[in-house]
Formats: structure tokens, C-alpha cells, sequence
């Protein structure tokens, strides 16, 4: 043999290296035998290892990581109850559309079925919520397997989401010949990005030319499409619905905006270009019940987001900026027939209404009780001005004032899940991988629950987000709805935990609140001494709108009641069924 070869590498440095070429500098996880080689590796390599305390923990923070950064997720968990603990965070970011890495641990192949430790049909658990789950048991595969396994998690062949591969603690010991592992399965691979069809763009464009009352709504696939966005905003002067996925994607000084008049907005709508979103419940499905005047437009990067539930006049597949700015080009040489004076009402009255709202949100009332209002928390936020915040909202009944009250910033939530719990690892991550950027959870008491442990990692590993509990003693959404609905309250009622005693036990800052005045100063103190934790008193009495709407009933044919009602008398209508694209 020459002097110059190169030696054969175990598979655990093999993966590490691959991690590593493929700009993974963060693995979150939870550290067992099965995984320990590739683990100590990618410690070796200068991979940061965020151990957590709970699997479900680090696959969330894997998500956050991914979809603030726009890089793959990884997070890294032992065999058995290390990769079912995953579960709901996979399908979390599976229906969320999330590329996340998830490599699991697996019994080495000479005990297969022979009843090893920690031993389950992990891939097949795995495979409903993911887009590929597969075990790798032959070494000199594995490196191929991960390519692949990275390539269907950012969308190839399908979806984007969560990937799962497992290999046997064996084969990470094994050795693989240098010729037998190809760079080009170890080197970084660039995006895709498809065309959009001209013939496709040129009827979007007459459509839109044809439209009084065009209103934009995105979702995931917008993400990294901002500037096209905004062009495409601003050549044809429409108005724009942001949703859970893309707050935040534009300031909310862009004049587009009409959240604040949404319902408006979607009932007098003659079409509507969705780019990048499903119309799911968020959405009343795209129904004419919640959108009676619409057309529709769709653009999408993945099928899911281009046919579900109301079909398109025109559906263009494409990379989102290519396709919208192939839209400004088009529809800027032509006439429109668009109701400005329109436009121009539902800006105006959004914005009145924003700042009815924001200024309204120091005034809202105690409750009988005697404890502050939710909406006193957002104030005290927006008097911190923070400079270009990261902001999670978690929880139920919380998430429903957090989404009006919240400073614009950075933001994510429980998305269309309704996911609770991950407010405290999804804060964690974006701290560490955004360090100077100031970091705000905000939870109910219920939703902390889940993951109030993670406050342990927190401390651990220096990351310095604040957490403010909004804490009412009862998971109220569902309080309300047993009140309003059944006249019984049962097993909705939370104990009076002072989660401040909590984050102090656990060697973070904690102090509860209880008069609204004291709100901005704790919020400063919080700041400074992060991680911190607020444990602010609110009183039960205040009731969100989405309670009010009766999403913790659950209607039967919508998620919110005005929908469904309206859903009722559409089906109950002697009218014919819309078309196409009508």
C-alpha cells in the first residue's frame, strides 16, 4: 500500500464530517448508547452538542433553528424512548414543512430480534410523518443514505420536512475505505430553484389585470422570497393578509398591510393570489363561506400548497420569487381595472386600527378577580422597543392576544398544529444561533408546562431569552368553552404555580408580577439578567377572541363558529356550487 493513502474511517466520523461539510454547526439532542459514537465525534469536529432534557425538546429546537436560519435542522436522539419521545415534535414540523434532520440510534445488527435494549419499529412509527425514514445498516451506504435522506428534507422528489435515518450502533463502528465514500455525497448541494411556466404567468397576469379587489395572502413557501414579495406588493398597489407562517416577513410599516381588517378583506376579495400556503383552517379552507366574492391564483413551490382544497383559476409550481417577479414584469405593463378608493379604505382602517389597538392595550381592565389583563404584557412589551426582536408566542388562549399584541419582530408560534410547549426549546434555539438579538417567549401557563424543564438547558448553555408566563391557573380556552357550552368546568383548572420560584430553582432569573406598573421595570430586570423568567398573574375573566369564535368547540364544519355558520347556510342554499376558480 503507498505511503500517501488515505486510511479507512469509522462510519461515526464519516457522519460527523458530512454534518459538517454540509454547514451543520449545532446538533440538539439527548446523549445514549446507541448514538455515542457519532455523538463524541461531532464534538471532536467542533459541532456544538445542545443536550436538552427531553428528545420532544430537541427536535423543536431543531425546527426553530431551521426555520430561522433557513438552514437544516439536526437533532440527534438514542434508540426506543429516545425516538418515540419525538413524536409530536416531528409531526410538528412535518406539518409545518420544516427540513430537519433527525438521526436516531438503533441495536446493533447481530441482536435484531433477539429482544435488545431499547429495541421498535422506530422507521415505521416514523414513516406517516416524515418524508423519508429508513435505516441504514450497510457502512459504506450510510453517507449516500444521508445525502439523500438531506435532499428529501429540503423538498426533492416532493415536500419539504422532517427526515428520520437511523443506523445500528454496529455499523457506526465499522470502517469504510476512503474509495468507497464519494464527494459527491459528502458535498454541499445548492438549492433548487424550477421555472414558472411563461404561458402559466401571463394568464396569472390577465386575471390580476382584471381584478377590482386583489388581495395576497403566504404562508411557508414565502419565506425567503421578501423581496420579491414586496415588489410585487407595490407594482399592483393590492393589499396583503399576512398568516401564523410569514408574520414578520414584511415590517409592518409596509403599506399593504391590512391585517387589522381581515375578515373584511377576505369577504370582499374578487381574488386572491395565495403564495406558498394551504388553505387550511387558518384559512376557512378557501371555502366561499369565509371568501363569498373570490377567485383564486396559486403559486407554490410544493404541490400541497398549490391544490388543496380550492383549486386555482391559474396554479404555477415554481421557486416563489421567480415566479412573482415573473408577475411584477408582466403585470406592470398593463392596464388595471383595480378599485383604489377600496384599497385605500381598508389601509385606512387598518390602521386606525392598529393604533386603536395598541393604545388600547394599557387601558384593559382587571378582572373581578382583581388580576391584570393579558393585553398588559404587550403593552409592557412595546414600551421596552425592543431593536428587531425574535418573539414566540405559545399556547392556546394566550396565542389568540398574543398574535394582535405583539411588536413587530421575528415571530413563531404553535403554527397550524397547535403544537403547545414549544415556546421554551423554540426561544432556546434562536438565542443561541442569533446571540445579540433579544429574545421573547411568550406563554400561557399551560403551554410553559410542557417544556418548563428546558429552563435547565437554558441555564446550561448561556442562552439569554426571557420568558414571560402569562399565568392564569387553568388552560382557559377550554375553561371557556365548558363554561359557555356544557355549564360544568372539569379537569381545566391549573394550580397556582409560581413558575418564578421555578426558573430560580433551576438557576435561571425568575420574579413574579402582579401589578401591571411593575411590568416594564421586571422586563428590564428580565432582560439584563437572562435567562429569565416572569411570571405575570393575569386574570382568567379576560376572554380571547378565538374563544369568543368558538375554536375550543370545535364546530363541525369550520374551525371558528362565524365560519361555520356561514358554512351552515352555504350548504343550506338552493344556490348552485361555485366553479373552478369562482
Amino acid at each position: 500500500m503507498s505511503s500517501f493513502s488515505t486510511p479507512p474511517k469509522e462510519v461515526s466520523t464519516l457522519i460527523a464530517e458530512f454534518l459538517k461539510r454540509r454547514g451543520v454547526h449545532t446538533v440538539f439532542g439527548l446523549q445514549g448508547g446507541h448514538i455515542q459514537p457519532i455523538w463524541d465525534q461531532a464534538a471532536r469536529l467542533g459541532i456544538r452538542i445542545v443536550d436538552v432534557r427531553d428528545e420532544r425538546a430537541a427536535v423543536h429546537m431543531a425546527q426553530a433553528h431551521a426555520e430561522l436560519s433557513g438552514e437544516l435542522g439536526v437533532a440527534m436522539v438514542t434508540a426506543g424512548p429516545g425516538v418515540t419521545n419525538t413524536v409530536t415534535a416531528i409531526a410538528n414540523a412535518h406539518i409545518s414543512g420544516t427540513p430537519l434532520l433527525l438521526i436516531g440510534g438503533c441495536p446493533p445488527r447481530p441482536q435484531i430480534n433477539m429482544g435488545p435494549l431499547q429495541d421498535v419499529a422506530h422507521t415505521e412509527i416514523l414513516r406517516p410523518i416524515t418524508r423519508q425514514s429508513r435505516t441504514a445498516r450497510v457502512s459504506e451506504q450510510v453517507i449516500r443514505e444521508l445525502d439523500e435522506a438531506v435532499a428529501r428534507a429540503f423538498g426533492d422528489g416532493g415536500e419539504p420536512g422532517p427526515v428520520y435515518l437511523e443506523i445500528p450502533t454496529d455499523v457506526l463502528r465499522e470502517s469504510v475505505p476512503a474509495a468507497l465514500v464519494l464527494d459527491e455525497h459528502m458535498a454541499p448541494k445548492n438549492r433548487r430553484s424550477s421555472f414558472a411556466n411563461p404561458e402559466d404567468l401571463k394568464a396569472a397576469a390577465s386575471m390580476i389585470s382584471e381584478a377590482k379587489r386583489l388581495v395576497v395572502v403566504t404562508g411557508r413557501g414565502a419565506r425567503r422570497s421578501t423581496n420579491a414579495l414586496e415588489a410585487f406588493l407595490k407594482s399592483t398597489d393590492c393589499v396583503y393578509l399576512d398568516t401564523q407562517e410569514t408574520k414578520g416577513l414584511l415590517s409592518e410599516k409596509n403599506a399593504a398591510h391590512v391585517g387589522a381588517v381581515r375578515g373584511r378583506a377576505m369577504a370582499e376579495a374578487d381574488l386572491v393570489l395565495v403564495v406558498g400556503r394551504k388553505l387550511d383552517y387558518q384559512l376557512g379552507y378557501g371555502s366561499p363561506a369565509a371568501w363569498p366574492n373570490a377567485r383564486f391564483i396559486r403559486i407554490a413551490d410544493t404541490a400541497s400548497e398549490l391544490i388543496d382544497n380550492r383549486r386555482g383559476g391559474v396554479e404555477i409550481l415554481a421557486d416563489v420569487s421567480v415566479a412573482l417577479d415573473g408577475l411584477t414584469a408582466i403585470v406592470g405593463s398593463l392596464q388595471r381595472e383595480s378599485d383604489e378608493v377600496w384599497a385605500a379604505e381598508m389601509r385606512t382602517e387598518h390602521a386606525r386600527r392598529v393604533e386603536s389597538s395598541r393604545t388600547s392595550l394599557g387601558d384593559s381592565p382587571a378582572g373581578a378577580d382583581g388580576s391584570m389583563h393579558p393585553n398588559r404584557i404587550f403593552d409592557a412589551l412595546h414600551k421596552l422597543n425592543l431593536q428587531n426582536p425574535i418573539l414566540i408566542a405559545d399556547g392556546g388562549d394566550l396565542l389568540s392576544f398574543a398574535r394582535i399584541g405583539l411588536p413587530s419582530g421575528k415571530y413563531l408560534d404553535s403554527g397550524a398544529f397547535g403544537c403547545l410547549g414549544v415556546g421554551v426549546p423554540y426561544a432556546i434555539a434562536a438565542s443561541l444561533e442569533f446571540e445579540d438579538t433579544p429574545v421573547v417567549c411568550v406563554s400561557g401557563d399551560g403551554a410553559f408546562g410542557f417544556n418548563a424543564i428546558e429552563l435547565d438547558t437554558a441555564v446550561r448553555h448561556g442562552a439569554r431569552a426571557v420568558f414571560i408566563v402569562a399565568n392564569n391557573s387553568a388552560w382557559n380556552i377550554e375553561r371557556y368553552d365548558q363554561e359557555t357550552n356544557y355549564g360544568l368546568v372539569v379537569g381545566t383548572e391549573l394550580g397556582a404555580t409560581d413558575y418564578a420560584a421555578w426558573a430560580r430553582a433551576a438557576g435561571a432569573y425568575g420574579e413574579r408580577v402582579e401589578n401591571p406598573e411593575d411590568l416594564l421595570p421586571a422586563l428590564r430586570r428580565a432582560m439584563e439578567a437572562a435567562p429569565a423568567v416572569l411570571d405575570v398573574v393575569v386574570t382568567r375573566e379576560a376572554v380571547s377572541s378565538d374563544a369568543t369564535k368558538g375554536l375550543g368547540f370545535v364546530p363541525d364544519y369550520q374551525a371558528l363558529m362565524p365560519w361555520n355558520d356561514a358554512e351552515i347556510r352555504r350548504r343550506s342554499s338552493d344556490e348552485p356550487a361555485s366553479g373552478l376558480c369562482t
